[in-house]
């Protein structure tokens, strides 16, 4: 179904497009009998004053990572130079609250969604977001996971990729003994780079070093990273890819309070690189999504979509970048799996 434009209203009524600006805009004068003659062709035709909206939703599960932060800025400056808004809803993903953000806004008449990282992401999420952005003909673009059954443009950073590199750089280093503090299970974006993790152990050490390389799954938070490292710890791994920089500074916390050392006993890499890690004790090497070139494409991509024009409904991946500083050394060749025993007294400081 076409969009219900102005000149739709204006041949409906009988009066000129600038007549019906000017009632849809409250400005100029206009005789009361026109404007109510406008109003009424407007309910006619199906038309309101939402139809002119230049708002683009930026759906977002929150603005306390640092990552969905920067994403969601970078995306708002790019929006501005095509002449659109956009406007943050931060809200757990597959959550009501996420669905009556964008239904309320759906209501007033917004021309486009982006979602970062957000109910997109899950592999059991609830249709009815993505279905009722569909329903009323408002293009959508997804970042880091695509709507298995309604399309749309996705764009994501390769995580299958990324825990390769992660592993090729330690295993570069000596360690044979790598574990992966991932996210939760059933992410999208945790469970690639699971898949990537195990793949790649087992391209560089065969099918055996997947034994001594364990992962647990857990939540992307500092608490997260920290939960995971005691179980890895006690697995007797030399070194840990966590799944974000968050989880990473967990993991550097559990660490310490058990008297290790990083990167001299412990090798520690992030994910995302959006926080000032040359300013963490040590500098945190992590993987880099490339949020700047992300953005430009999404805005790109939406710009196409609501101006009607074609563009293709599959997933775009962007390669990540390691970014090597002072947590990941070569494994201490007098390292023994004891070690990793050690405990001190005391609260996470």
């Amino acid at each position: 179904m076409a969009r219900v434009g102005i000149s739709d209203v204006a041949e409906a009524a009988g009066v000129s497009e600038a007549t019906v600006s000017r009632v849809i805009n409250n400005r100029g004068i206009v005789a009361p009998t026109t404007r109510k003659t406008v109003e009424d062709a407007m309910r006619r035709v199906g038309y309101s004053k939402a139809s002119t909206s230049n708002v683009v939703l930026l759906i977002t599960p929150g603005l306390t990572d640092p990552f969905f932060a920067q994403l969601c800025e970078r995306l708002g400056e790019g929006l501005n130079t095509q002449g659109f808004r956009g406007v943050i809803a931060s809200a757990p993903g597959g959550s009501s609250q996420e669905f009556d953000f964008i239904a309320a806004m759906a209501d007033l008449g917004i021309v486009g969604a982006v979602f970062v990282s957000a109910s997109n992401t899950l592999d059991e999420a609830d249709p009815s977001v993505p279905n009722l952005l569909a329903m009323r003909e408002i293009p959508f673009v997804c970042i880091n996971g695509a709507f298995p059954r309604v399309p749309s443009p996705t764009l994501s950073t390769n995580d299958d990729v990324a825990a390769r590199i992660a592993v090729d750089h330690l295993w570069s280093l000596g360690h044979r003994r790598i574990g992966l503090a991932a996210g939760p299970i059933g992410n999208r974006p945790s469970d690639r780079r699971a898949r990537g993790f195990l793949r790649g152990v087992q391209d560089v050490g065969g099918l055996a070093a997947a034994d001594s390389c364990p992962i647990v799954h857990t939540e992307y938070s500092t608490e997260g990273g920290y939960a995971a490292t005691e179980t890895l710890l006690g697995r007797g791994v030399t070194a840990i890819v966590a799944a974000s920089d968050e989880m990473a500074l967990g993991v550097i916390r559990a660490a310490r309070r058990r008297g290790i050392s990083v990167p001299a006993e412990l090798s520690v890499i992030g994910y995302d690189d959006a926080l000032p890690l040359d300013f963490v004790e040590p500098p945190l090497t992590t993987l880099r999504q490339p949020i700047d070139r992300l953005s430009q494409a999404v805005v790109a991509l939406l710009t196409r979509m609501v101006h009607r024009r074609p563009v293709e409904n599959g997933e775009l991946l962007f390669e990540p970048e390691l970014i090597r500083r002072a947590s990941t050394a070569p494994v201490a060749s007098d390292w023994e799996p004891a070690n990793a025993a050690r405990t001190s007294s005391g609260f996470p400081s």
